[in-house]
């Protein structure tokens, strides 16, 4: 096959979305975490351009977790408990551009209400529509190849 990563096991589907559940839990903490030293430099940020900035700043915070999990081995806390990784061309973990353009890409499938997630029910390799767009794939664990180093 051309690309290595389609000959390695696709979790299902069910395991796939637990994991991105348990992903959200443990972001939602990280972020609760991130929002107080803003919250002390910004101050009241519940409407205005303050407001604005805190969405920005909690979509960046969610953004450097991911994609810095992401290309450090290919998975997060989550993905490490659920033997998920996320694997790039060559069934590597992705480089920083492509894990950003996943992450830009994750955002959009929430944001047109979570359709992108429901893609991998009419997909023909059970992926999301994220992973089909950005080029990356998520894969047992188990039976990917470690990145070398």
């Amino acid at each position: 096959m051309s690309n290595p990563a389609a000959a390695i096991s696709t979790p299902g589907i069910a395991r796939r979305l637990a994991c991105a559940v348990y992903d959200l839990l443990l972001l939602a903490a990280v972020e609760v975490i991130a929002t107080f030293p803003f919250l002390a430099v910004v101050g009241d940020a519940s409407h205005g351009a303050s407001r604005h900035l805190l969405q920005v700043y909690v979509l960046a915070v969610a953004g450097t977790y991911l994609v810095a999990f992401w290309t450090q081995g290919g998975q997060t806390l989550a993905m490490k408990t659920w033997g998920i990784r996320l694997v790039g061309p060559g069934a590597q973990p992705p480089g920083v551009a492509l894990a950003l353009k996943r992450y830009l890409l994750v955002v959009a499938s929430l944001a047109i209400a979570g359709l992108g997630f429901l893609w991998a029910f009419v997909d023909r390799d059970e992926q999301f529509l994220h992973d089909r767009l950005a080029g990356t794939r998520l894969v047992d664990a188990a039976l990917a190849p470690r990145e070398n180093g």
